[in-house]
């Protein structure tokens, strides 16, 4: 055996885990970061790791990613991926981490465009990683799409996802909330909504960019950018689909009927406010 690796035995990788888990009580689901970290570390899925549990070494890698968790660097940063509607994301600093309540936005496309077939063209407006356009390529394999953001960081993280999961189909433009100069049928963006002072997680306030956090004093400031921009990008018959933090329904949606839009709110799977239903 490797001697970088402690021999496998009755309960080795088991005991390494609960010790794991133990230190992290500042998060929501220390069990389930525990074993990603543990599975990173072997090189292997979390479903093979709980299957095979008991045959499992730990790897001397492990101590240094739980230490590095303990000081709340995010899972993601420390994987280096992050699964996303049905695809999986390539993430790292200097780009935020898609997050599953993102997940409305999509769910609201599909209903938009029903059981047809679907949007021919696709603009991400702050792409990030580049989730939202890849799970909505993903979702209609006969679509193409844009993916804009501002960040040198995000976008070179975001073209090694498009390559790899969309090749040919999705091309990563650096730009702002303008978008291309053409309309599309599907518009996705999820931009900064944080009002500045407001309190988030730590491990989000120390790893994340602020800059894809934080819109202002209210959160508001991106939306009002967005909203008179965004009527000469939608397609006739088109859709975009705007997250907005889970107290901005009202006062994000009355930003963009200003600009004589029209906006439905959708909801996540919590019941929360979650994103802007827009039709010109």
């Amino acid at each position: 055996m490797a001697d970088h690796l402690v021999p496998a035995g009755v309960g080795v990788a088991r005991a390494a885990l609960t010790a794991a888990a133990a230190r992290f009580g500042f998060s929501e689901t220390p069990r389930l970061d525990a074993e990603l970290l543990l599975a990173h570390a072997l090189g292997i899925s979390r479903e093979r790791l709980l299957l095979t549990l008991g045959d499992q070494p730990v790897p001397a890698t492990f101590a240094d990613l739980v230490a590095r968790r303990e000081r709340h660097e995010p899972i993601a940063y420390l994987t280096g991926s992050r699964a996303f509607w049905t695809i999986d994301l390539d993430v790292g600093p200097g780009v935020l981490i898609p997050r599953p309540d993102s997940e409305t936005l999509i769910e609201a496309a599909i209903d938009h465009f029903g059981a047809g077939p679907g949007p021919g063209t696709i603009l991400d407006l702050g792409t990030g990683s580049g989730a939202l356009l890849l799970a909505a390529l993903d979702q209609w394999p006969g679509a193409s799409g844009v993916g804009i953001d501002a960040s040198p960081q995000a976008l070179a993280i975001a073209r090694r996802n498009a390559d790899r999961i969309a090749p040919g189909r999705a091309e990563i433009r650096l730009g702002d909330w303008a978008g291309t100069g053409a309309a599309f049928d599907l518009i996705l963006c999820n931009p900064p909504y944080v009002a500045t002072g407001e309190a988030v997680p730590d491990e989000v306030a120390r790893w994340e960019p602020q800059s894809a956090l934080y819109a202002g004093r209210d959160g508001l400031d991106d939306y009002r950018a967005i909203a008179p921009l965004l009527a000469s990008q939608i397609a006739p018959g088109g859709v975009a689909c705007v997250e907005i933090g889970a107290s901005q329904g009202q006062s994000a949606a009355a930003l963009f009927m200003a600009a004589g839009l029209n906006v439905t709110v959708r909801r996540d799977l919590g019941g929360r406010d979650r994103c802007l239903v827009v039709t010109s």
